[in-house]
């Protein structure tokens, strides 16, 4: 084993204590794409009706009661300020043939849902991506915290719609990859 990347002193005493050093982002992003995942599309609606939504890697499920999950979502990002003031978000589950529409919300700029087939969902109506998500679902934020440049982002899970059969999009290593068959 061979460990990479100098430790960089933040010269700032916000997210680490005096004198404490973090790994440069390279190395960090290289620890990270190490970590393969499923692949999400975070969404919402903001307060004018817009639908919003970014490409999401960072899920993960916090508990049972209630069930809930959690989601980290840049903090310049649209669609993090929509679910914070509307309360409600959806994430939907890519499927291997999601790989498009995770490329379309990863990267910034205006209008992702002209470019795939969605519809809404729920009382809040959000965004489902009808082609590209194997289940979605609709959740309720319990709590935000920040992380840097990020904000963890807990939701109570009210509903979930699934498509049987459909095989998850994964991503790791800088690339996507598709769950094996049974």
């Amino acid at each position: 084993m061979s460990w990479r990347g100098r430790a960089q002193d933040t010269g700032t005493t916000e997210d680490h204590g005096p004198g404490e050093r973090a790994v440069d982002v390279r190395t960090f992003r290289d620890l990270m794409s190490g970590f393969p995942s499923g692949v999400a599309v975070v969404t919402a609606v903001d307060d004018e009706g817009a639908p919003r939504g970014m490409t999401c890697t960072s899920l993960c499920s916090v508990g049972l009661c209630p069930p809930s999950l959690l989601v980290c979502l840049d903090n310049r990002s649209g669609t993090l300020r929509a679910a914070v003031s509307r309360g409600v978000f959806a994430v939907n589950l890519l499927h291997t043939g999601g790989r498009r529409a995770a490329s379309v919300f990863g990267r910034p700029g205006p209008g992702p849902f002209t470019d795939v087939d969605w519809e809404p969902v729920g009382p809040h109506g959000l965004p489902r991506l009808v082609s590209d998500a194997h289940t979605t679902a609709v959740c309720r934020v319990l709590r935000t915290v920040p992380g840097g440049d990020h904000t963890v982002v807990l939701g109570a899970v009210e509903q979930v719609a699934t498509v049987d059969g459909a095989r998850p999009l994964l991503y790791g290593r800088r690339r996507y990859a598709t769950w094996p068959a049974p």
